[in-house]
């Protein structure tokens, strides 16, 4: 970089992905910005995220956000460094949350970066993970979708997930009679009841998912967090106690999918069980925010919360880290090390 060019390498969708994306789906380039105007700032990345709704976004179909751009840069969560500010209130060398991911350099609005804290103890990476938009996904749709009351049973699926995580972890502090959660290896499974504090676990590639929580939980579930859908979502319809509540997250089971899925087959157990069956976008719970950092970084420091990472290095293998994370190969979050 020099005090006139800056050159932002990049990663755009090239392709389409049929089923699992591949390597040839993306392409790198190299973009050159110029230097922010007025209410502008330039940032250097640093670290970047990697989150399951990506998938969904690469393809060409209505959602809830656009689809991402055929030959255009992708956008994700990202911590950066201000290496250039044209704008009141942020200063070159603070540290800013964006959107502007994919890429090592980002020239944007300052609305549209948030200027984050630097807290001794807790890394800037944590606002990509537990202190961002997947923490508090974990804390609104426990707390607030799911109505979670003391003494609840508590199932999530794709338990050793960045989101799912926290979730066991975050019902346990709030007094959980049990946690339980799913995941896709035996070392996950031992990392969740070791390590995370779930009172039980169970690798789903084992056998039948419904067979494994009625085993694990015969006296039925309260809450179900679904990250994972499918013959998850079949199992916990059969697991739920009455009055039960389930917070439908994702469904990370059918991202890939070339065929649309054939599930759950029992949805019908929900009239006489009177369950609560509710989706929710996190973006609609951004007034959560103040007390959810306010609580989430209290237990960090306090060693209450366990916060796991897998870091990759390299934008160059941004793609790759995101088929992994896709592919269960992760523990905790996906960040991406620049």
């Amino acid at each position: 970089m020099t005090a006139q060019r800056t050159l932002s390498r990049e990663v755009q969708l090239a392709a389409r992905p049929q089923g699992a994306p591949k390597d040839s789906d993306f392409s790198m380039v190299e973009r050159e910005l110029g230097q922010p105007g007025a209410g502008e700032v330039l940032v250097r990345n640093l670290y970047l995220s990697v989150d399951p709704y990506m998938r969904g976004r690469m393809n060409d179909v209505k959602s809830y956000t656009p689809p991402f751009a055929l030959n255009q840069t992708m956008t994700g969560g990202a911590v950066g460094e201000v290496i250039a500010s044209g704008a009141d209130g942020l200063s070159v060398g603070d540290l800013v949350l964006h959107d502007q991911g994919w890429r090592t350099h980002a020239l944007l609005p300052a609305q549209a970066a948030r200027k984050v804290e630097v807290h001794s103890g807790l890394s800037p990476r944590m606002y990509l993970g537990i202190l961002g938009m997947p923490g508090l996904t974990a804390y609104a749709g426990l707390l607030e979708v799911a109505s979670f009351k003391p003494g609840d049973v508590v199932f999530v699926s794709g338990a050793a997930g960045a989101v799912g995580s926290a979730v066991g972890q975050i019902a346990r502090l709030k007094g959980a009679r049990e946690v339980i959660g799913s995941a896709g290896s035996a070392a996950k499974v031992a990392h969740l009841t070791n390590v995370l504090g779930f009172d039980a676990a169970f690798n789903y590639k084992d056998s039948s998912v419904a067979k494994q929580l009625r085993q694990t939980a015969p006296d039925g579930i309260d809450v179900y967090f679904d990250n994972v859908g499918g013959d998850h979502l079949e199992a916990a319809l059969f697991a739920f106690n009455p009055f039960g509540r389930a917070a439908l997250c994702g469904a990370i089971s059918q991202y890939n999918a070339a065929q649309p899925p054939s599930g759950p087959r029992n949805l019908a157990l929900a009239i006489g069980k009177q369950l609560t069956l509710r989706g929710f976008i996190v973006s609609s719970y951004s007034h959560l925010f103040p007390q959810f950092t306010k609580d989430v970084s209290g237990w960090l420091l306090s060693g209450e919360l366990h916060h796991d990472e897998t870091v990759v290095e390299g934008i160059e293998n941004t793609p790759e880290a995101f088929m992994g994370m896709l592919d269960g190969q992760n523990t905790g979050k996906m960040v991406i090390k620049l």
